[in-house]
């Protein structure tokens, strides 16, 4: 593993030092890859449903109105 330095303003310095030491994390170096890993996630998700939006293999067209249905939907669910 290699090291990399990271330079933050006092704000999000505190802040993360508030993560830290509220348990959630044992290091602030753990809390920056957790929120790395989870931009990973995201962006690969994101990813994933432009091609799927692509795909000749969809019907319907994935507008603003099929994504306010989607919304409901898992709002529904909960």
């Amino acid at each position: 593993m290699s090291t990399m330095n990271i330079s933050l303003p006092e704000a999000l310095r505190s802040f993360v030092d508030t993560q830290v030491s509220d348990g959630d994390y044992t290091s602030s170096s753990e809390y920056v890859r957790d929120l790395l890993r989870k931009e990973q996630d995201r962006v690969r998700l994101r990813e994933l449903i432009l091609e799927g939006g692509a795909s000749p293999l969809n019907e319907k067209p994935l507008d603003a109105e099929y994504f306010e249905n989607f919304r409901n939907r898992i709002r529904n669910q909960k």
